[in-house]
């Protein structure tokens, strides 16, 4: 009897070792937001990056290797937008659960279909990602592929909560397309009206809802702007003006308020993250907040 009991404390704890939390690290907030809202209760999730950070550019701190080296599963944005930080990280970590091509290693962009892929690559074509457009989440109607991704690797790795991973997505797409409805009808006004970027950060954004890419603040991606190209865009606007112009929250300011200044077109600073700024405090509001911006 004695015996018996001891051998059924032994399942008992080991099945409650087996149900602790997946460890997730998440490269940038709307993947950790994506990540709670899928994996609930049974995921406890690490961000390396915060929300009004440049996503190109992150200083790894070492509880970014402690994390990812006890990590159950990495997820990262991909097309190489982490590609100027990531890699000394996994390789200091040396956990080899969460390298790529493992089953703790996930990458997003794999789900979804890249714009602006370059024919060539040159430093002469400024900071450009071989592999396309790495701002893909800023289409709406990318978000859904990428829960599913989720919640699919999340049952790969544990089986056990399949369903309850399946439910939560379920929930998830479902208030995910009532939204899509509502931000649809309000941008619906802004269709066909010219807009100018800073960064290439919005163009997913900007196509699915129409509006015209009348050009960009940087001469090149990643290349701040220089007074030559933005005297040569203030000509070209002169003469067929835009609506908006867009900046982010962590470049420098100075060309688009400039322009906006001169021209008198509005300067709208958009969110691009969950967390980049205070109305954005996750994936829904993330939206909501770059709509009610643009519409307002």
């Amino acid at each position: 009897m004695k015996k018996l009991l001891l051998i059924l404390l032994a399942v008992v704890c080991s099945t409650l070792s087996d149900a602790r939390p997946l460890h997730v690290v998440a490269a940038y907030p709307y993947i950790g937001d994506l990540v709670d809202r899928i994996g609930g209760r049974n995921v406890r999730v690490f961000l390396l990056a915060r929300g009004d950070y440049n996503p190109h550019v992150i200083v790894p701190r070492p509880s970014f290797i402690a994390h990812i080296r006890n990590a159950d599963l990495l997820i990262i944005s991909g097309a190489q937008l982490e590609i100027g930080w990531m890699p000394p990280l996994l390789r200091q970590a040396n956990n080899p659960a969460v390298q790529p091509g493992e089953p703790g290693f996930l990458d997003l962009s794999r789900f979804v279909t890249l714009i602006d892929v370059p024919t060539s690559v040159s430093r002469e074509h400024g900071d450009v990602h071989p592999e396309g457009n790495p701002h893909y989440y800023l289409d709406p109607e990318n978000i859904p592929l990428l829960a599913r991704a989720i919640k699919e690797k999340l049952s790969q790795l544990d089986s056990y909560n399949a369903s309850y991973y399946e439910g939560r997505y379920n929930d998830f797409t479902t208030l995910w397309q009532q939204r899509v409805i509502t931000w649809e009808a309000k941008m619906k006004k802004l269709e066909h009206m010219r807009v100018v970027e800073y960064h290439k950060n919005y163009d997913y954004l900007l196509r699915r809802y129409k509006l015209i890419i009348a050009g960009t603040v940087e001469p090149l991606p990643g290349i701040p702007p220089t007074s030559k190209h933005v005297e040569h865009l203030e000509a070209l606007l002169a003469t067929n003006p835009a609506r908006f112009i867009l900046q982010d929250v962590y470049n420098p300011d100075d060309a688009t308020r400039h322009l906006s200044e001169k021209l008198g077109m509005r300067l709208v600073v958009l969110p691009h993250d969950v967390g980049s700024v205070k109305e954005a405090n996750g994936i829904v509001a993330l939206f909501d907040e770059i709509v009610r911006r643009l519409t307002q």
